[in-house]
């Protein structure tokens, strides 16, 4: 059954509203998915916090070019293309995708949009390989707080070896 326009002007309206808050955009071929499998990935980014969504590329290049990414060509995406968009972590929709099309092969990158800009497949990929930004921050916390750790364990170990000295003469007949 076709889409009557109002609901065609819905999705792009959503589409648009999304796009244009988003930080991390992943273009994505879904042919030759199941509909078990396409619902399997609709739950692993609704749980990473990625909105997605099966869109018509003419619908899709109208919905670029109201968010401002006219610089990205909807005739480069080949297939049947859907988005993945995060407005909170770039990498997320990158990540996600990534993972799941190793356990499906049917699921197929075709590039994203980064800073404004279009990115390969390629850069997709090695920007899945990066650690999310909850992770970094974990790391940057870790980092910052070693040198911390390690100057409490010399202080404490001075104390220590004072305490044990003191408490050897206390015992000493």
């Amino acid at each position: 059954m076709a889409k009557t326009r109002t609901s065609k002007e819905q999705v792009v309206e959503r589409v648009t509203r999304e796009l244009g808050a988003g930080k991390g955009i992943v273009f994505a071929d879904f042919t030759g998915l199941v509909v078990k499998e396409l619902r399997e990935l609709r739950i692993e980014l609704r749980k990473a916090g990625v909105f997605y969504e099966v869109v018509k590329k003419t619908l899709l290049k109208r919905c670029l070019e109201a968010a401002g990414l006219s610089s990205v060509s909807v005739s480069d995406l080949k297939g049947s293309v859907s988005v993945a968009v995060s407005s909170v972590d770039e990498v997320v929709p990158a990540k996600t995708l990534s993972t799941f099309a190793k356990a499906h092969d049917k699921l197929r990158l075709l590039g994203g949009v980064f800073d404004g800009t279009f990115v390969n497949v390629s850069r997709v990929q090695a920007l899945a390989q990066l650690p999310g930004k909850q992770e970094l921050m974990g790391q940057l916390v870790g980092t910052v707080a070693a040198p911390l750790r390690g100057l409490v364990g010399v202080l404490q170990g001075n104390l220590r070896g004072l305490a044990q000295v003191l408490r050897a003469i206390s015992q000493k007949p």
